[in-house]
C-alpha cells in the first residue's frame, strides 16, 4: 500500500517588532528627524508592513499554496510599550488580526530564534519580516510561503538587504531559526554570515528579491519611493527630504 503523502506544514507570517516609541525605536533617524517624528515613521512603516503581511496571508490562501493547512498564521513579536508608542490606536487596530507574542532572548539574533517557534512551533514553517521594510510586495512575501511549503522547494527563502543584512527570511521548518541565533546582527556581513550558517547546517537555501531598509534618513525618501500610496510614504512627503546632520 503507498503511503499517504507527507502533510504539508502550516505557513505563520512573523512580524519582527519594536514599538514606536520616541527616543526608544529608530533613533539613527534623529540625526535628521526629531524622536518623534522618527518614532512617526516607524509606526507609519510597521502599519505598511502589517497590511502587506496580511495581504500576503490572504493571497497565499486564495492560491491554495499553503497545502491542506488552511489560512496562514499572522503573528507579531513585539517588544517595547504600545501604549507610548505613535498613533498606539491606530496601531492596536492594524494588530488586531494577529496573535501577538512578547520577544525574548539576549540579542536580536536570540529573537529571531524564539520568535519563530514561538510563532509556528519547531515544525511550522515560517515568512518573518521586520517593520523597516513597508515596501515590500505582498507578491514575494507570498511566493517564498510558497517555497518552502512546496513539496520540491529550499528548506530556506532569505531576502537580502541592500547594506548587507537581510529583510526576509522564511523557513520550512521553524526550528532552524536557531541557526541565526549566533549570527552578528545589524553589520554589512549578516547577510552573507546568515546564508553561510543556514547552508553550513545543510540547508537548501534560495534568494528573495534585495531591497533597502530603513535606518538612516537617507533611506527614508529611498523607501517611500518604493511604495507609493503608502502611510509610510505619505508622512515621508510631509516631512519632507532630510539630510543627516554631522553631531
Amino acid at each position: 500500500m503507498t503511503p499517504p503523502p507527507e502533510a504539508l506544514p502550516t505557513v505563520t507570517f512573523v512580524v519582527l517588532a519594536k514599538a514606536p516609541v520616541p527616543g526608544r525605536v529608530k533613533t539613527r533617524l534623529t540625526s535628521g528627524y526629531s524622536a518623534h517624528e522618527a518614532a512617526a515613521l516607524a509606526g507609519a512603516a510597521l502599519l505598511d508592513t502589517l497590511d502587506g503581511v496580511r495581504a500576503a496571508g490572504v493571497r497565499l490562501d486564495a492560491g491554495g499554496a499553503a497545502g491542506e493547512t488552511g489560512t496562514p498564521g499572522l503573528v507579531c513579536a513585539l517588544t517595547g510599550d504600545l501604549a507610548l508608542a505613535a498613533a498606539p490606536a491606530a496601531l492596536a487596530d492594524g494588530l488586531s488580526t494577529f496573535r501577538v507574542v512578547a520577544q525574548r532572548g539576549e540579542g536580536l539574533g536570540e529573537r529571531i530564534a524564539h520568535a519563530h517557534l514561538d510563532a509556528a512551533g519547531p515544525a511550522g514553517a515560517t515568512v518573518q519580516v521586520g517593520m523597516d521594510t513597508p515596501q515590500a510586495d505582498p507578491a514575494v512575501l507570498a511566493a517564498a510561503a510558497a517555497r518552502v511549503v512546496a513539496p520540491d522547494g529550499p528548506d530556506a527563502v532569505i531576502g537580502p538587504a541592500a547594506d548587507g543584512g537581510w529583510w526576509l527570511l522564511a523557513l520550512r521548518r521553524a526550528v532552524d531559526a536557531r541557526l541565526v541565533a549566533a549570527v552578528p546582527m545589524s553589520t554589512p556581513q549578516t547577510g552573507r554570515l546568515t546564508r553561510a550558517a543556514l547552508e553550513a547546517a545543510g540547508l537548501l537555501v534560495e534568494t528573495a528579491p534585495v531591497l533597502s531598509d530603513v535606518d538612516v534618513p537617507a533611506d527614508v525618501d529611498r523607501v517611500a519611493a518604493a511604495c507609493p500610496g503608502s502611510r509610510f510614504a505619505a508622512l515621508a512627503d510631509v516631512l519632507g527630504v532630510r539630510p543627516a546632520v554631522a553631531s
